[in-house]
């Protein structure tokens, strides 16, 4: 039996959007891109995931990467370089 996957967003939609969720790899392979929005302890949630993926896929290339705070989103030329230089992004949001 398959279960649905609900996906609640936190903004105001008035008139809900409909989203499909990104297909996903069957394996990680390539470069992953770890990028700390600065909120405390996100960089200790990083470390952990970092060192798990270390140990879980051999040959992983982890490359960090983090915003100048977390009240903004991301300047457009970290993003850039960010698609440039990773396959996979994991984004830290830890209080």
């Amino acid at each position: 039996m398959t279960q649905a996957t609900k996906i609640v967003d936190p903004t105001d939609e008035r008139v809900p959007l409909s989203r499909t969720l990104a297909s996903r790899p069957q394996h990680l392979s390539g470069v992953v891109a770890l990028l700390d929005i600065v909120k405390p302890r996100g960089d200790i949630l990083l470390d952990r995931i970092e060192q798990r993926l270390a140990e879980r896929v051999p040959g992983l290339a982890l490359k960090r990467y983090r915003k100048p705070t977390f009240a903004k989103p991301a300047p457009d030329d970290l993003r850039r370089r960010i698609a440039a230089e990773s396959d996979f992004v994991i984004e830290a949001l830890a209080d």
